[in-house]
């Protein structure tokens, strides 16, 4: 796999507040672990989106990683040209922010928002410009990443196409195994 779409929930699915919530560092410590076995194997290119949580946090991991995965390239694809314009400006600025530090960003529509099609779209660019998913995404906890899931999952029956979940139960693990190991550590 040299491809990997990074998708999940949202920030507010997740109950975080603010960019410092000791939940994050987690979920970023979840997104590193799993991250790295995909890198030694050969991964080049970490596709995501600009959600507010998951997709973000995950750029920001993989970007994080680049000094020691050199040829590693992260890329932030929206799904329309006006994607995140409704959001706060604090939250504008992190976009636009993420986006300036990625190798590669696009909308897979270039017209604003006008319907869900373009969000489907956006899903089916995603899934066949990519080689597998990882997905912070518990089947148990349906959120918005549901659509990116079941997408998966077709196209998994498809091709070869890994899909590989972080679950609520893999984030609760992860929790304490840094509150055991990472304690006095900041991500």
């Amino acid at each position: 796999m040299t491809r990997l779409w990074l998708t999940g929930y949202r920030s507010w699915e997740l109950s975080t507040h603010g960019e410092d919530d000791p939940k994050i560092t987690v979920i970023k410590y979840s997104l590193k672990n799993a991250l790295i076995p995909l890198l030694d194997d050969g991964l080049k290119w970490v596709i995501t989106g600009g959600e507010l949580g998951i997709e973000q946090w995950g750029a920001q991991v993989a970007m994080s990683l680049k000094p020691d995965y050199p040829d590693l390239k992260v890329a932030v694809m929206l799904p329309f040209a006006d994607f995140g314009h409704q959001w706060n400006e604090d939250n504008q600025n992190r976009l636009q922010t993420l986006i300036s530090q990625v190798d590669f960003s696009q909308p897979t529509s270039s017209a604003p928002y006008q319907n869900p099609r373009q969000l489907s779209g956006y899903t089916q660019f995603m899934l066949h410009h990519t080689d597998g998913a990882l997905l912070v995404y518990d089947p148990d906890f349906e959120g918005k990443p549901r659509f990116a899931y079941q997408g998966a999952q077709a196209e998994s029956n498809r091709r070869a196409y890994p899909l590989t979940l972080i679950t609520m139960e893999d984030l609760e693990e992860a929790a304490r195994d840094w509150g055991e190991n990472h304690a006095n550590e900041q991500f």
